[in-house]
């Protein structure tokens, strides 16, 4: 038989996960997808991905690779895979691609959104896709903050004592907070995110934006490289790894 490898873009609820990786314990999107893929298969099935999702946090289009020696159309693939899934995840591409693609190291750009309101956006039926903050300030000021981040920097002080990167820059490509209905949206496009990097930042920018410091007080944090300065890290329900770019492809 011929093994080729297959790309598959997923979407995911990560409210009843633990994460994407495989833990001794509890539910993730990597242990239920290579179990379908493994009942498919007949045989044991490992997928790599373009990036870890921590527990709780959601994939708009998350990536993942995968050979397979499965006789099916790459477009009717997904359709395959998504009979064994549960419904909280779903795959909504799938296309072969050269051996040397990998959904991890081929990856480019990265980006992640981060969904939050006041309380009078806050609704029942948004409550596990976004984070309910009491006070914020003007977006401008927000803005401000956001923008800081844009280009080459050591990003130690937004990143958690436990994260394992040989090194911590990392390079922003743009960084942008606007309005979306009754919510706000960070969206921020970068090469790589160390662990937790963006509910750090955004945590910070709502601590000091309505601070007296302001969007000064964000950019000494983000210079200065200590982890105590950071804010508060957000709840990782209103993050949503939204989508990666290759090589080939464009916005």
């Amino acid at each position: 038989m011929i093994r080729r490898r297959l790309k598959i873009v997923l979407s995911y609820d990560g409210t009843k996960f633990y994460g994407w990786q495989i833990q001794s314990k509890g539910r993730t999107v990597q242990g239920v997808l290579e179990e379908a893929l493994t009942k498919m298969h007949k045989y044991p099935v490992r997928v790599s991905a373009a990036g870890r999702t921590d527990s709780g946090v959601h994939a708009n289009a998350q990536v993942c690779h995968f050979d397979t020696d499965l006789n099916i159309p790459e477009n009717k693939y997904k359709n395959a895979i998504n009979s064994f899934l549960p419904e909280d995840i779903s795959i909504i591409d799938s296309i072969f691609v050269d051996d040397n693609f990998h959904a991890r190291y081929s990856a480019k750009r990265r980006v992640y959104k981060y969904y939050f309101t006041n309380s009078m956006g806050y609704t029942v039926f948004n409550r596990n896709y976004c984070t309910k903050f009491r006070n914020l300030a003007d977006l401008k000021i927000l803005n401000e903050c956001a923008a800081s981040l844009e280009g080459i920097h050591d990003f130690t002080t937004f990143t958690c004592a436990g994260d394992q990167s040989g090194s911590r820059v990392r390079e922003i490509y743009s960084a942008v907070i606007y309005p979306e209905g009754d919510l706000f949206v960070f969206k921020i496009e970068g090469n790589g995110f160390l662990w937790k990097m963006v509910r750090s930042i955004i945590g910070s920018i709502i601590h000091y934006a309505s601070s007296d410091s302001g969007s000064a007080g964000f950019v000494e944090a983000l210079n200065r490289k200590k982890r105590e300065l950071a804010g508060t890290t957000a709840p990782a329900k209103g993050l949503f790894f939204h989508r990666v770019y290759y090589l080939e492809e464009k916005e």
